[in-house]
């Protein structure tokens, strides 16, 4: 027995000195935890409102309860649903045309070997991710206005005929899938190319050696190399499916294109805080949660199977 209490004497002293080596670290992660606790769990408890007939004079508390009723209000209305599913397609489109473009950039940038070039391009890649997109949407306004615009100007000294970009239906998904692709892509490229820094270079000798061309060598080397960074992304991006984000949507939809360009988080704005129905609206928001932590599961689960999965 007296061995047995010596070691768990030499355990409790080391972790006791772990600890110790440690507290400077535990003490600069204080702030990070206030932070996610007073931002993000506490506002967590608000989500009750879902489940109320929420009143601003009666309070969270005061207010009477109303079970699931909101929700039933939001898949009976046609109007709701027709959102939840306009925000569905265009963040799954958005996912599925945007996600390869960071890791294109990436890839291709680390292929150059003119330092001045390479960073040139790295600039003007990730310039646009610091825009807002009340700038973004001027942009485009300029570029594709119907009267004004550049590009129309330059179709009319043509001979042709203006063409109404931002109020077809078509052409105005193709503009806003676009502008987030270039104001999004080159910020993510960031984080693959810091993945493939981290790639063996001998690998690359190897396959150079063994006959591989350029080609060959960013399909067997540099894409499985950032294998995990890429399935880590997409399980954050499968996260956010339900949220197409407000101000890219907000600053380049108008009344022409609403039947496709109405999502969850303008409803959530025009309703929720412009028309003060913050119960059906936060009954929203939980719903749109509940899709998100849902498929980021889903997405791990699969991901599991190819042992790239977060936990």
């Amino acid at each position: 027995m007296q061995p047995q209490a010596g070691n768990r004497t030499t355990v409790k002293g080391f972790a006791s000195k772990r600890f110790n080596r440690n507290l400077p670290l535990l003490i600069m992660f204080i702030p990070v935890i206030a932070f996610f606790i007073t931002f993000r769990y506490i506002p967590m408890l608000g989500g009750i409102i879902a489940f109320k007939q929420y009143n601003l004079m009666q309070g969270i508390w005061g207010s009477p309860w109303a079970g699931l009723d909101n929700f039933r209000m939001i898949f009976q209305n046609p109007q709701t649903l027709q959102i939840i599913r306009n925000t569905f397609i265009l963040s799954f489109i958005n996912i599925v045309i945007g996600f390869p473009f960071p890791i294109l950039a990436a890839v291709m940038l680390n292929e150059v070997r003119r330092v001045w070039f390479k960073k040139s391009v790295q600039t003007l890649l990730y310039l646009p991710h610091f825009f807002s997109w009340v700038i973004v949407g001027g942009i485009v306004v300029t570029l594709f206005g119907a009267q004004a615009g550049i590009v129309n100007t330059v179709i009319t000294a043509l001979g042709g005929e203006p063409i109404q970009f931002l109020y077809r239906v078509d052409t105005w998904m193709t503009i806003f899938f676009g502008s987030s692709i270039w104001k999004e892509a080159g910020f993510s490229a960031i984080i693959y190319l810091a993945a493939i820094s981290s790639i063996d270079p001998h690998l690359y000798e190897a396959a150079s050696i063994d006959g591989a061309n350029k080609a060959k060598q960013i399909w067997h080397v540099t894409l499985p190399g950032i294998l995990p960074i890429m399935t880590l992304m997409l399980i954050i991006a499968m996260g956010n499916v339900m949220e197409v984000g407000f101000d890219r949507v907000y600053n380049l939809q108008n009344a022409s294109v609403s039947d496709v360009s109405s999502v969850i988080s303008t409803y959530i704005y025009t309703v929720g805080i412009q028309g003060g129905m913050y119960s059906l609206t936060t009954a929203m928001g939980l719903f749109e949660s509940v899709i998100g932590l849902v498929l980021v599961v889903l997405a791990n689960a699969a991901a599991k199977k190819f042992n790239q999965s977060l936990w």
